[in-house]
């Protein structure tokens, strides 16, 4: 699936390693910024037949210190046998490049982030042979960033902590700091940024609030991701149609998308505009009532050009 989280929480390490510093800073742990990065290959498969893989390594060479072997890890759930894993990564990383390693485990889950986080131990319990302590990023530690000010002074920090903030109850007003910031923001940052949010998201509810919100405030924004997205919300249209007909079907999914637009800019809907919206059957006037929704003043707007 491509709108995966997973993927998010990790890959945007690849395109923003400097991130990795701002993180770090924030969980109380100073790196400094690297000068140079390497992304490098991922397998850590052994010679005999089993696969391992690390979602993002990295290496970073500062000015100041020893370069560094950065793995990112972007975990979902408590998984036991994982902590065994990654001591493998580190031994298996400092072995092959005899480089120090260091662990960032990225989660979107309190509770998985805080069971991330604990030392955990190798070894008899009378004398541990090693001691596993990742740095762990996540919704308990990671910044909730409202104002477009913060957002604008690290636009890499600020979309991780969209990501792993997805169930906050603020994640409203983080993405619509987050969407006037990009406004003015060349296209080559602001799409990967658009991309990394809406897989980050996932399934989660926010998702379908931040592709109204770049539907609103970044309306000229495409890419195969929300294309692919779209074609599924017209494909849910077109099946409610068959039960009741296709163009009544089409046009209360165009009602529906009119009525979306005044709730993301935050418009009072009166009831008599809300019947007029969504008893019309027409798809062309339904089609324009939307265009205009978009930069109306009010609800009833829509409607002064007729």
């Amino acid at each position: 699936m491509v709108s995966s989280p997973h993927e998010a929480m990790h890959r945007i390490f690849q395109d923003h390693p400097g991130l990795f510093s701002g993180v770090s800073e924030v969980l109380g742990v100073r790196f400094a910024l690297p000068t140079s990065v390497t992304i490098l290959p991922t397998d850590l498969t052994e010679t005999r037949p089993l696969e391992r893989r690390v979602d993002t390594l990295l290496r970073l060479e500062t000015e100041d210190e020893e370069p560094l072997l950065l793995a990112v890890e972007a975990q979902s759930k408590k998984d036991p046998h994982k902590p065994a894993s990654w001591a493998y990564y580190a031994s298996y990383l400092l072995t092959k490049y005899r480089l120090q390693p260091m662990l960032l485990v990225v989660c979107q889950d309190r509770a998985t982030a805080e069971w991330a986080a604990r030392p955990v131990t190798f070894g008899p319990p009378q004398w541990p042979l090693l001691t596993l302590r990742p740095l762990v990023a996540g919704p308990h530690n990671m910044p909730v960033i409202t104002d477009p000010d913060e957002v604008h002074k690290d636009l890499a920090l600020a979309t991780l902590s969209a990501i792993t903030h997805g169930k906050n109850p603020d994640i409203e007003a983080i993405l619509k700091a987050v969407t006037a910031v990009l406004q003015d923001t060349p296209d080559t940052v602001k799409n990967p940024v658009i991309e990394f949010i809406f897989q980050g998201l996932g399934k989660l509810p926010a998702a379908t609030l931040w592709r109204k919100l770049v539907a609103v405030d970044l309306s000229f924004y495409k890419s195969a991701i929300f294309e692919e997205a779209r074609d599924e919300g017209r494909a849910q249209g077109r099946a409610q149609g068959l039960a009741q007909g296709q163009a009544q079907g089409q046009a209360q999914s165009r009602a529906e998308d009119i009525l979306d637009v005044f709730d993301v800019r935050g418009l009072d809907v009166p009831e008599a505009v809300r019947e007029r919206i969504t008893s019309c059957d027409d798809p062309e006037t339904l089609r324009h009532w939307h265009r205009r929704a978009v930069i109306a003043r009010s609800a009833d707007e829509i409607f002064t050009d007729e």
